[in-house]
């Protein structure tokens, strides 16, 4: 029984993978290839240590597939976060299909900064 949930959690770990390179090739911005690679990537990264971890079942193997796991979990959404916002601060082109830009009155574009450190600097 061990085997055949280990084997479905490296599946859908599988399937996931290749959903997030096929949102690389497939998606027409940068924000959005972003988006699909941190999703389904971190799915994907998850369930196979998950089904690893299900499947070899020692204390060792178990405790470093969770941790892995919960790495992956924190710092996946944290580095997408930071990748994306260095790529709208370098004015990355967005889809013609983005139809909400609500960063726009927020980011001082020319400096880099947000109005709040822009206002903070001039009232110094």
């Amino acid at each position: 029984m061990r085997e055949i949930i280990s084997a479905l959690l490296l599946l859908g770990g599988a399937f996931f993978t290749l959903a997030a390179s096929m949102g690389i090739l497939r998606l027409p911005d940068f924000f959005l290839r972003v988006h699909a690679i941190t999703k389904a990537g971190t799915l994907g990264v998850g369930m196979i240590f998950l089904g690893v971890a299900v499947f070899f079942g020692e204390l060792a193997v178990v405790t470093r597939a969770l941790a892995t796991v919960a790495f992956v979990l924190v710092t996946a959404p944290v580095s997408s976060h930071l990748i994306g916002r260095a790529g709208y601060l370098d004015r990355v082109k967005m889809w013609e299909g983005t139809s909400i830009d609500e960063l726009r009155e927020l980011y001082h574009l020319r400096r880099k900064t947000t109005e709040e450190q822009r206002d903070a600097e001039e009232e110094a």
